[in-house]
């Protein structure tokens, strides 16, 4: 029986092998734009240190996570491109061993997940013994409430499905009120104070991560670079921006767009479906481009489909205003309206919304840094911080 053959390899992977193989001397001759860009001795550097991840020899194969250099220790991701001679123009080698995924997580829809917390705190207020455990469930009730609203993001919920949950719990519970009259006074004292200094503590936890302020300010206010209805995915203090935990793009938000309806996207998950696909970015600032990438293709959002391994920002533009350094990310492959060098003004289109780089979605990324450091976003006309949860309505 013969074998079926081996699929197509890109030649980026020739490209990636070739380089890896050669003599340290001949790299930079492999990849002069890679060699220019980081310098002899660093690319050096990161070489040597994938090869004693991986082991030697080594192959380079195309894979679903992306290119994977493999050895006899073990794997890394990188993305590469290659000019049609050859020659290397672009690499990013992942600082890990890679591990690949087993199997998939179950992830049950969020808005099955309030359903079911709100159905067990109903359930427990018709079914509650005395008064007293009628106002701790009741106080537990108000706790999910605001755990809900301010840690599980469910503005960017269908508004119908989100306010049927929301209003039937509502209505259930105030309609249990009236089997206090019957009910004895109780004893739990100790549970209700507890369940009162959880929703204390919830209150305040949201409060401060949505307020939360580095001391780290703008040098004067952006211009939202968005039209229609966004959603912040991601923003604030921790734990409401998965963001905060690096420096540089600590007070970094995420935005996606919302439909007609409060919805992100559409049942058939195409790239095309989300509300935040394709829509046009401008110019937050005035300044100069110092780094634009156009080139980098699209994640796959379909049923199935994995996230392969990129350069984090993806298609992106930089914009120096001279005082900091605003980045704009994950940018439609193709839709860059400005290149590295040119001068912006405010308001200027510079590209469209898309999936490339770490996304797992059409989304916007946007942060200022300055040496390297996250600043505190502000936007002209608009009062208060961006964090988890807020809906913003931006229209000329």
């Amino acid at each position: 029986m013969t074998p079926e053959p081996s699929p197509p390899q890109p030649p980026e992977a020739a490209a990636l092998l070739r380089f890896l193989t050669a003599a340290p001397e001949q790299r930079p001759h492999l990849a002069p734009r890679v060699t220019d860009t980081v310098g002899p001795e660093t690319l050096e550097r990161i070489v040597q240190a994938t090869l004693t991840r991986t082991g030697r020899p080594v192959t380079v194969s195309d894979s679903p996570d992306g290119l994977l250099v493999t050895g006899e220790e073990g794997q890394v991701r990188a993305w590469a491109r290659a000019a049609p001679d050859g020659e290397l123009t672009a690499l990013y080698l992942e600082g890990t061993r890679h591990t690949p995924a087993r199997g998939r997580r179950l992830r049950l829809p969020y808005g099955l997940l309030v359903l079911l917390l709100a159905l067990w705190n109903v359930l427990a207020l018709w079914t509650a013994p005395d008064r007293t455990a009628w106002l701790t469930d009741l106080t537990i009730l108000a706790a999910c409430y605001v755990l809900a609203e301010g840690l599980g993001a469910p503005a960017q919920q269908p508004r119908l499905q989100r306010r049927t949950v929301e209003a039937g719990a509502a209505v259930a519970a105030l309609v249990s009120a009236s089997r206090l009259p019957g009910l004895p006074s109780g004893h739990g004292e100790l549970g209700l104070a507890s369940a009162a200094v959880l929703l204390m503590a919830l209150v305040v936890l949201v409060a401060v991560a949505r307020t939360h302020s580095w001391r780290a300010p703008l040098s004067q206010p952006l211009t939202f670079p968005l039209e229609g209805i966004w959603y912040v995915v991601q923003g604030g203090g921790r734990p409401l921006n998965h963001h905060a935990r690096l420096p540089e793009q600590r007070g970094a938000v995420d935005l996606v767009g919302l439909g007609r309806h409060g919805t992100r996207t559409r049942r058939d998950h195409e790239l095309t479906a989300f509300a935040a696909y394709g829509r046009a970015v401008r110019s937050p600032c005035d300044g100069r481009v110092v780094s634009a990438e156009d080139g980098i293709e699209d994640q796959d959002t379909r049923p199935g489909g994995r996230a392969r391994y990129q350069p984090a920002y993806g298609n992106h533009v930089f914009i120096d205003t001279g005082r900091e350094i605003v980045k704009l990310a994950h940018l439609r492959p193709g839709s860059l309206a400005v290149r590295q060098g040119d001068m912006v003004r405010v308001g200027q289109l510079i590209g469209e919304t898309g999936n490339s780089g770490n996304t797992t979605e059409p989304h916007l990324h946007l942060h200022a840094e300055r040496d390297g450091v996250g600043l505190d976003l502000r936007f002209t006309g608009m009062a208060g911080r961006l964090y988890r949860g807020r809906v913003i309505r931006a229209f000329p």
